[in-house]
């Protein structure tokens, strides 16, 4: 049984203790033992708390044999993005150029909601120096691996997360999406991962890339993600950005017919070259959307590539972070980063200012373009996952991730809550997604179409034959 454990999803796992079946302390016993014999081949994780997790488990233990459980997701192992403050533990953003020896006595917003709510922090998954592109590799923490295929990537920024819950070290992780860092590793891992509308999951401190910075959930279910929005989504004063806290319970009608949603479904979002098997698996996968009641219609949003206004403001936010370092730091940095940085100087405040007046034109025509539609889904990314410790399969410059990601940045730009859900496998068996984008605020029905998708599907039966 302690074996089988890694794979239940959080919500069964708390079914399970409230009925006695099993204990949290076998639940993270089974978490630590996957990852430690996985941990080799896939390094997704950049930190292990196992007597921390086991110290927290015995807690829970002791809480759910009196029935007396402190929060929906009482001991659940969870992993942390390391970028996300966890008290405790050094953060150190996959970079070098972070100290560790300083005070690290703060959760940021999310970590504490977990923690109050009872989850089990097993430890911290890896991520890309300060999460700046979408694989994940860093001069501090090396090469993360795909449970699908060890010899490619799992994306990023958030690689971490997404080869970890693909791989059954724990149900619940945290990523954050600051140009598709939450969807991209999702799609190429073949998990579930929802970039909530912005504001929505309070963020401490806020990002030093801007609005465009999300924090979300990553899990193997739907419904966990849920779970977990129902935790990460509470509010936290210290993010002035934050939305209004609106109570809002994401599994209560999670289960709703998708039945005459209105789906805008655009291939290409118009000017995207997408790989052939992939925009097959994403045809077949909008089919079920319709099979299952919702009315879709092809069409595209009608807005060119806004890649030069997100360079532009991602560019500005490595150069406000990392621009006076000085020399000796800089030689410490992933050298594509430190050549991003320093292509940022050329960066005028016209530039800026131009590039957040495309970023509002966006926004609004986007906003408008959904008064008719409840979601648009898209291919999720144009590629399957490619070869691992490389910057892209594209040779174009420091620009080249954004390049092949060409579905998930302009979301940021907007704003909007956006999930990818596995929608099969290419015939070398890696995954693909299918991109899920909601109004602005409407984080319930991406959530509720994806786990439509999801229950009228099998991709869940499948999981990677390196760690099954």
């Amino acid at each position: 049984m302690s074996k089988e454990l890694n794979w239940k999803s959080a919500a069964s796992l708390v079914r399970g203790y409230r009925k006695k079946k099993f204990s949290p302390v076998e639940a993270v016993k089974a978490s630590l033992a996957q990852i430690e014999r996985h941990e080799p081949a896939l390094n997704a994780m950049c930190g292990v708390h196992a007597d921390e997790a086991l110290a927290a488990a015995r807690a829970s233990e002791a809480r759910w044999h009196k029935g007396e459980p402190i929060g929906p997701v009482d001991g659940v192992p969870t992993l942390v993005k390391d970028l996300l403050l966890v008290r405790g533990w050094k953060t150190l953003r996959g970079s070098r150029t972070v100290d560790p020896n300083q005070a690290w006595d703060t959760d940021a917003p999310c970590v504490a909601r977990l923690r109050e709510s009872g989850a089990i922090l097993v430890g911290q998954t890896t991520t890309p120096e300060f999460g700046w592109k979408g694989v994940t590799d860093s001069p501090l923490t090396g090469i993360t691996r795909n449970p699908w295929d060890v010899s490619k990537t799992p994306g990023g920024s958030s690689g971490g997360s997404s080869s970890a819950a693909a791989a059954g070290y724990a149900p619940l992780t945290l990523g954050t999406d600051g140009g598709g860092s939450i969807r991209i590793p999702a799609g190429f891992a073949g998990i579930f991962g929802h970039k909530p509308s912005f504001g929505r999951v309070p963020a401490f401190p806020l990002s030093p890339f801007g609005t465009v910075a999300h924090v979300g959930p990553m899990t193997r279910t739907v419904e966990d993600s849920a779970l977990m929005m129902n935790v990460i989504a509470q509010p936290d004063a210290r993010d002035w950005t934050s939305l209004p806290y609106d109570g809002r319970d994401y599994l209560a009608k999670l289960g709703k017919s998708i039945k005459g949603l209105r789906i805008a479904y655009s291939p290409t979002l118009g000017h995207a070259a997408v790989d052939p098997e992939i925009a097959k698996l994403v045809d077949k996968a909008v089919k079920v959307l319709e099979e299952l009641g919702a009315d879709v219609e092809e069409t595209d949003p009608g807005f060119a590539d806004p890649a030069p206004c997100f360079r532009t403001l991602w560019w500005s936010g490595a150069r406000a972070l990392l621009g006076k370092l000085p020399p000796e730091k800089k030689a410490l940095l992933d050298p594509d980063l430190a050549s991003v940085v320093e292509q940022s100087m050329a960066i005028s405040l016209d530039d800026y200012q131009d590039a957040v007046k495309v970023r509002g034109g966006l926004g609004s025509q986007m906003r408008q373009f959904m008064e008719h539609y409840d979601l648009l889904v898209t291919p999720t990314l144009p590629i399957p996952a490619f070869e691992a410790g490389v910057l892209s399969p594209q040779s174009d410059g420091q620009a080249k991730w954004v390049n092949w990601t060409p579905f998930s940045y302009p979301f940021n730009l907007t704003q909007q809550p956006a999930a990818s859900v596995p929608c099969g496998f290419t015939k070398a068996g890696l995954p693909a997604g299918l991109h899920i984008v909601g109004r602005m605020f409407d984080d319930m029905t991406v959530l509720r179409a994806s786990h439509a998708y999801q229950a009228a599907t099998d991709w869940l039966k499948r999981k990677p034959a390196l760690v099954a």
